[in-house]
């Protein structure tokens, strides 16, 4: 079965939020340009749907981005109007941004958070570095919302925004997110690893998941024209939550 790339879970005339699947890019990137890219896959989906529908053109306009390999909510603009009043209020800080993450490690206290100033593209793999003269300064909120064994479940509400913020701040804590190729080790998780009386064939063992563990969970903002209050939700994707299962049984 084809793996889904997308859902559109809000839509009307002036945005639309879509639950994507980690391993798409939401915009252009310069470093894999030649990659299915989520804004150019919504507008030709746009163009296909027949005339006087609500939407009434093709246009998209990225307010905020997602890492590739992060799943979860993203929200476009579909007309300039909007567009600047949903940017406007990104910068005001006045959209709340959730994500849940699965980390190795444990915190120490259920609510804490980082302040450590970010360089962006710092090193020759494009990582976001912490640099205390140099960087930008940051703010991530964290919750611990249940430990696994040796891991955790973390809430993360990124107050600033920038490049691999989430990702960066949480290295730094001491708390990589599992299947991080930048800021961890990278490894796919594997049940064998897990359990130790586990009797499965390790050559034709699948990960549990192999792609970053991290999930834009929800949303809450004002509507930039209405201002009428929106909150969205997205499940965790199928590896996610299995997961997270998995680890619940540490």
């Amino acid at each position: 079965m084809k793996k889904k790339l997308y859902e559109i879970v809000y839509e009307d005339k002036d945005l639309i939020i879509v639950n994507k699947s980690a391993g798409l890019l939401v915009t252009a990137d310069r470093w894999d340009s030649e990659a299915p890219r989520l804004d150019k896959i919504l507008e030709e989906a746009l163009l296909k749907k027949e005339q006087g529908s609500k939407i009434c053109n093709s246009k998209i306009y990225p307010v905020h981005r997602l890492d590739k390999d992060t799943s979860g909510l993203i929200i476009y603009a579909l007309n300039a109007e909007a567009h600047k009043i949903l940017n406007d209020d990104f910068q005001n800080r006045k959209i709340e941004k959730i994500y849940h993450a699965v980390s190795a490690g444990c915190p120490r206290e259920e609510n804490f958070k980082s302040e450590a100033r970010l360089k962006i593209d710092g090193d020759k793999m494009h990582r976001t570095l912490i640099d205390e003269k140099k960087g930008k300064d940051s703010l991530t909120e964290f919750s611990l919302l249940k430990k696994l064994g040796r891991f955790s479940l973390l809430e993360a509400r990124p107050i600033t925004g920038r490049t691999h913020q989430i990702r960066a701040h949480l290295k730094h804590l001491g708390l990589p997110i599992l299947c991080d190729s930048l800021y961890g080790n990278g490894e796919p998780v594997y049940i064998s690893a897990l359990k130790k009386n586990w009797r499965g064939d390790k050559y034709e063992e699948r990960p549990i998941i192999s792609r970053l563990a991290l999930h834009a969970h929800s949303l809450k903002f004002f509507h930039p024209i209405s201002r009428e209050k929106i909150e969205i939700r997205a499940d965790y994707p199928k590896d996610m939550a299995s997961l997270i299962n998995q680890l619940s049984k540490l």
